[in-house]
């Protein structure tokens, strides 16, 4: 089993944070850094294809849980709560409801247990225009993005994955990975009802969880509930971030 690159901080009860798709640890840095604070041992992860984490040709959600399994185990973590945001929110429930008696709460960021039909080839088409290598600054690459990209809070997102190395520019993702295992990523399997608690928090002018999505959600998750934050899209945690913070310490001390 690929072992997962993590990062972790404090003492207490375990929390795991997943990232969402072009992400990596640092994006949810706020609310490790919060519940650090009240005295939680927070791990968060890179997922594979993604940061420090090893690359591969396998991105389902099955496989993808098994290496969050694995890390637990690793860490001698028995019992935990997942964090989970978009693509990191789908690998928290697949999580979940594959090893119910690891995981004891569930906070899913803007993300139903649904497959979808969106597409992020503008993206794609984007990242694949250069080579990072090429580039001189961040600026070239934005501009460069720019021209697939239209907003400027997506380009935003996925700059903040972009390193400068001793061999120049790079991405923290692996393009080629993520672009051949993407329907994969977009879909969904259900493994199993998970019986525990759960946070869905949305944003509300997002289109990722929809009003027809919560019989399916209540199917497979019978405790699930649903926040709202208002003003905000997909990327809620970086938009208000002191909300969603508020949200998921106050539904974690609740069910830990």
């Amino acid at each position: 089993m690929l072992e997962l690159h993590y990062k972790e901080q404090g003492q207490g009860y375990p929390i795991l944070l997943i990232h969402g798709l072009f992400g990596s640890l640092a994006n949810l840095g706020m609310l490790a850094k919060r519940l650090t604070e009240l005295s939680y041992r927070v791990i968060s992860v890179d997922t594979l294809n993604h940061g420090l984490s090893p690359r591969s040709d396998l991105m389902d959600y099955q496989h993808q849980a098994k290496a969050i399994k694995a890390l637990c185990d690793k860490l001698d973590i028995s019992h935990c709560a997942i964090v989970g945001h978009s693509m990191g929110g789908k690998i928290a429930m697949a999580t979940a409801q594959l090893y119910p008696d690891l995981v004891s709460t569930l906070v899913v960021g803007d993300i139903a247990p649904v497959a979808y039909q969106h597409n992020h080839t503008a993206v794609f088409s984007g990242l694949n225009s250069f080579d990072p290598k090429d580039i001189s600054s961040r600026n070239e690459a934005d501009e460069l993005l720019t021209k697939h990209v239209q907003e400027l809070g997506v380009r935003q997102f996925l700059l903040k994955s972009l390193a400068k190395t001793d061999q120049g520019w790079q991405w923290l993702f692996d393009v080629q990975r993520l672009e051949l295992c993407y329907s994969n990523i977009i879909g969904w399997k259900e493994f199993a009802r998970y019986n525990g608690p759960c946070l869905f928090i949305k944003g509300e002018k997002s289109d990722y969880i929809m009003s027809e999505h919560q019989p399916i959600v209540i199917q497979q998750f019978p405790r699930a509930e649903l926040k709202m934050i208002a003003g905000t899209g997909h990327w809620l945690h970086a938009e208000k971030p002191a909300i969603f913070n508020r949200l998921t310490e106050q539904f974690l001390a609740k069910h830990i």
